[in-house]
């Protein structure tokens, strides 16, 4: 018979697209994934790889088990969830979640609540990552889903799904003694404003960047900052404007004691549940995908 070990070690080098992408998910070396593969290669009598420069492609022979292999290891893990889901009762559902680095905790938390509201008990498991590491936790079924704010990475050979759950446009804040500063109409009132940036790696700072630059405005830099609660803590004592999701400004006003200068839809920010289910069956990802589209991202 398949020795479904070294099948499951072929379909990560496959799916990861090298033997150190696939060791480094798997926590194993790449001279055991070889020896592996090399295995399941002697047990078919054909070779599933063949090396073209420094890459590892598919052959015909590869090709053919790659696509019973993902079929194998998707069911196993939709098996997998069902048990997890249909536990006696009293018993927790499990629940594995990883978020994107980048998002607004106040925002995971909205998103992720309503899986609480459930009339099972629930048990979270929730890991912060960057999004591509997280994509590979998901797709050797570490986790059930993940959050973030753009959809899967394009490159990454990961059968997974985006459940988009909304979109928010960004509003601008100011302590109240900055706020006293700010002079004329929004958005013109920004320039030349000290003001709190995201990092580089964030996308609604690139919309910002670009924003700011189609007005004409030039605020002056005040800190650049990868957390935004460290952001908005700044922001709270006055050193500088910062832009934050609509959909949190009441939250943002009442929590920070700061004002609302102004709001704009030009800068958005998209919020992904990633799963691999494409039909979505998990109570928990239900509830979090029906509550965002019916009541957080709602029309107001």
């Amino acid at each position: 018979m398949t020795n479904y070990k070294h099948l499951h070690y072929f379909w990560m080098v496959a799916k990861s697209g090298g033997l150190l992408p696939a060791s480094e998910a798997l926590h194993t070396s790449q001279q055991t994934l070889s020896g592996q593969i090399k295995l399941l290669e002697d047990r078919f009598g054909k070779a599933l790889f063949q090396k073209r420069g420094r890459k590892l492609e598919l052959t015909e022979a590869g090709k053919t088990v790659f696509s019973f292999a993902d079929e194998i290891f998707s069911l196993g893990a939709e098996m997998e969830q069902v048990l997890r889901t249909e536990t006696p009762s009293g018993r927790a559902i499990e629940f594995r979640v990883g978020v994107a680095d980048a998002l607004s905790k106040s925002i995971v938390y909205h998103l992720l609540e309503p899986a609480m509201r459930l009339p099972e008990p629930v048990r979270i498991v929730c890991r912060e990552w960057k999004l591509d590491s997280l994509m590979a936790e998901l797709a050797t079924h570490r986790l059930d889903l993940v959050i973030a704010d753009s959809p899967i990475p394009t490159g990454l050979s990961v059968k997974a799904y985006n459940h988009k759950l909304g979109r928010s446009g960004q509003s601008f804040f100011a302590a109240p003694q900055l706020a006293a500063r700010c002079t004329g109409s929004f958005p013109a009132t920004l320039n030349g404003m000290p003001m709190l940036m995201h990092g580089d790696d964030s996308e609604v700072q690139k919309q910002l960047d670009r924003w700011l630059e189609s007005e004409h405005l030039y605020p002056n830099v005040a800190g650049v900052f990868d957390d935004s609660a460290l952001l908005k803590a700044f922001g709270r004592e006055g050193h500088g404007i910062f832009a934050a999701p609509t959909i949190l400004e009441a939250e943002i006003i009442s929590q920070y004691g700061v004002k609302l200068l102004g709001r704009t839809a030009a800068i958005w920010q998209d919020f992904y549940a990633i799963s691999i289910e494409r039909r979505i069956t998990h109570p928990c990802v239900l509830a979090i995908c029906n509550a965002a589209r019916g009541e957080l991202f709602a029309p107001m």
